[in-house]
């Protein structure tokens, strides 16, 4: 099953029942959105397969990947963590703002097709059921 939602609309439970969840959002100043990591932080200490996502309109920093801190605390919290993808997307943030934003054509069809290929590989790690 596959379920899409803001932090404020999760069931604990299904999350818990669920083989790989999925936590991502847009890129606001080099960092996943606050409501994000503010519930990651409240979630339970448990086992899980995770994976973590996120578009912005500025490329990532080599050093300092936007996905970084999400990964650290669900691995805090016990979830494996099994990759993580980005791209870019529309940004109109100030200063971009003020010409209509960037990146106005992204995420694109090579985008998504990245997308795809990489759930195509979480999908193919899935450990058989006993």
């Amino acid at each position: 099953m596959c379920t899409a939602g803001s932090p404020e609309q999760a069931d604990l439970a299904e999350l818990a029942a669920a083989d790989l969840v999925g936590f991502g959002s847009g890129v606001f100043y080099q960092r996943l959105h606050p409501r994000l990591t503010d519930f990651v932080k409240t979630l339970p200490t448990g086992r899980g397969r995770a994976f973590v996502f996120a578009t912005s309109g500025l490329p990532e920093l080599p050093l300092a990947p936007f996905t970084r801190s999400a990964v650290r605390l669900l691995e805090g919290k016990g979830f494996e963590v099994d990759g993580n993808f980005s791209c870019r997307a529309l940004d109109t943030m100030m200063p971009f703002k003020l010409v209509g934003g960037i990146q106005k054509q992204r995420p694109n069809d090579r985008d998504l097709a990245a997308a795809r290929a990489f759930a195509t590989r979480l999908r193919d790690r899935r450990e058989p059921v006993s």
